[in-house]
């Protein structure tokens, strides 16, 4: 029997570089990003559906992100449309992972687990978390956004105050040794409660 514990948090806050913590503990971790990338490489389960719909966001025989961004840009219904594609799909990819993973603790790296409801079906959720001005300093360190873009991505993510609260565990990334003492005292206390249970 495992522990599936939600991973989540905002943009910019190291959410992947805890993922990444939990995975040299030696948990297993299913990334919803990676999935995703998966299904719109070549060959992946989304590009047949997206073609299919979506003909000019196919280059190369995959799904391109940037070509998906403008068609929402032109036309956001199309997100929906989208996500109806892909949600299926990424389910599908995660009930595998389930099947698959050999750990005790399974971690699923979600950005909007909250958001998209998907926190009902874990045992417990983690939230990392960092200041603002930090957040946003990242983001653009990473040089992939505008300043624009990364506040219209914030303002569609819940506030981080509540996803906090709705949390069992809370991560603050402001240096990585920090994040990892957090880390394994989570660890710790999931293991006590597996041998209660």
């Amino acid at each position: 029997m495992s522990f599936d514990l939600g991973l989540t948090g905002s943009i910019g806050m190291g959410k992947s570089t805890t993922a990444e913590l939990f995975a040299a503990a030696g948990c297993a971790v299913w990334d919803a990003d990676a999935a995703v990338h998966r299904l719109y490489d070549k060959g992946g389960a989304a590009v047949a559906a997206m073609q299919a719909r979506f003909p000019s966001a196919i280059i190369n025989g995959q799904v391109s992100r940037a070509e998906l961004k403008k068609i929402i840009g032109k036309d956001p219904s199309t997100l929906r449309e989208i996500e109806i594609i892909v949600h299926p799909l990424v389910a599908q990819d995660r009930a595998e992972f389930r099947k698959t993973a050999r750990s005790g603790i399974l971690v699923f790296d979600i950005p909007l687990l909250f958001e998209t409801g998907g926190h009902a079906a874990m045992d417990a959720v983690a939230c990392v978390t960092i200041d603002a001005e930090t957040q946003q300093k990242r983001v653009m360190e990473r040089g992939t956004m505008t300043h624009e873009q990364f506040l219209q991505i914030r303002h569609k993510q819940m506030p981080i105050e509540e996803k906090i609260t709705r949390s069992d565990y809370v991560i603050v990334t402001d240096t990585v040794d920090h994040a990892r003492e957090q880390v394994d005292k989570i660890l710790a206390d999931i293991r006590g409660k597996m041998i209660d249970a």
